[in-house]
């Protein structure tokens, strides 16, 4: 299972997260400001408990999402979301999964804390190059 601090959005994000979800409600957002929604609210679901699983259980556009964390270049993140596709097709519940499955999503999970540490840097080359 997952397990690690939970990222710490700098107020810059925070500010316009709160601004883009403000805006949503009044005009589509672009591409990039999208994928930025998506990373922000998916990370929740990745920090969470049950990690990759949670995620593959939710009802979140997977494909969407995945494409969101590759175009802010957070391919340390898109290899492992891959890696547990097959997680989507699995029971809700973890406890469910095989020996063998556990073992193979526990070592997929041993990538997340690292790129989970590159995010925020991510994140905040995206917003400047993309949307500032």
């Amino acid at each position: 299972m997952f397990s690690q601090d939970p990222i710490e959005w700098p107020d810059e994000v925070e500010v316009l997260i709160d601004r883009l979800e403000s805006e949503s409600t009044q005009r589509a957002l672009t591409r990039e400001e999208r994928a930025l929604m998506d990373v922000y609210e998916t990370v929740p679901l990745l920090e969470g408990e049950d990690g990759l699983h949670e995620f593959w259980q939710s009802g979140v556009n997977h494909q969407r999402i995945i494409k969101s964390f590759d175009l802010i270049g957070a391919t340390a993140l898109v290899d492992p979301l891959n890696a547990s596709r097959w997680c989507g097709t699995r029971s809700e519940d973890r406890s469910d999964y095989s020996e063998t499955e556990s073992d193979y999503l526990a070592t997929i999970e041993e990538e997340l804390p690292a790129a989970m540490d590159e995010l925020i840097d991510l994140v905040m080359d995206f917003i400047e190059e993309e949307l500032g």
